[in-house]
């Protein structure tokens, strides 16, 4: 039996809240390179090249890459085989605690109904699945609020199909315009039930973007939907071109016969993620 200390979780947590709010994943760099020497728009052209400076300035600095450093998102996998000495929730809502404030993060976390902030961004929303194997993992995501305003979940009937999953993920995007600071990452989670659809959907956001799903099925899906988001023309920051989202990625689970679950969850170009191992 492993024993992890709480403090080694807190530790853990801290360094990701500031190093992924300061540095933007490599795949996410590479993506937007891409799209940007593609573009056919002078004007997304120019978005890009600010991003670009946005995000190296970000790094030279240490400053955040947005100044929405979001809702602090866990999901952590435990092993059956690891013994925590201490409260991980707690553990985590410290190293939350320590790393925006000592990152210079600003505290996005309220009260639903007073507004009142709590001033540390916690409580932290978190995820916990026991898994075998003796360590934790731990996978981060700073979420903003622009996008996540922007995330749906519905409840299909079955007849709609794909033809339905399509039209609403469409509709979706294109409603949603500038707001979730294009061009944006669309994870879906399609099936299970009410409350599990949009954890897939969360969970999908952690998927590399130049990955290719080994469904061979959701990844022709996962294309068409790029290619069909492109084409709304809605482009970096709303301002046109053909870049409008990075990527599309969808998990899927079994659910009920007489439901289609599908949620929506739409991340900015501030893709902000990091992972560690314990």
């Amino acid at each position: 039996m492993k024993i992890l200390s709480a403090s080694a979780i807190t530790d853990a947590v801290a360094e990701l809240c500031i190093h992924a709010n300061r540095f933007l994943p490599k795949d996410v760099r590479e993506r937007m390179e891409s799209c940007a020497a593609g573009e056919t728009s002078a004007c997304a052209r120019e978005v890009f090249r600010q991003l670009k400076e946005n995000w190296i300035l970000a790094a030279e600095t240490g400053l955040p890459l947005c100044q929405d450093t979001g809702l602090a998102v866990f999901f952590i996998d435990v092993g059956q085989d690891v013994h925590i000495k201490g409260d991980m929730r707690e553990a985590v809502n410290e190293g939350v605690r320590r790393g925006y404030g000592a990152g210079f993060l600003r505290k996005s976390v309220c009260e639903p109904f007073t507004r009142k902030n709590t001033g540390d961004n916690t409580p932290a929303i978190i995820h916990t699945t026991l898994v075998p194997g003796d360590t934790v993992r731990i996978r981060y995501m700073a979420k903003g609020g622009g996008s996540e305003n922007m995330s749906r979940v519905t409840m299909l009937a079955p007849a709609q199909g794909w033809d339905g999953i399509r039209e609403f993920v469409i509709r979706r995007v294109a409603e949603s315009g500038s707001n979730p600071c294009p061009p944006v990452i669309v994870g879906l989670g399609v099936g299970g039930s009410f409350d599990y659809a949009p954890i897939l959907a969360k969970q999908a956001l952690f998927r590399p973007l130049d990955d290719i799903n080994p469904d061979p099925d959701l990844a022709e899906k996962e294309e068409e939907l790029l290619c069909a988001l492109n084409r709304l023309h809605i482009g970096p920051m709303g301002l046109g071109g053909v870049t409008t989202c990075l990527a599309v990625k969808i998990a899927k689970a079994p659910c009920h016969i007489a439901s289609l679950p599908l949620a929506v969850n739409i991340q900015c170009h501030s893709a902000r993620h990091e992972e560690v191992v314990l």
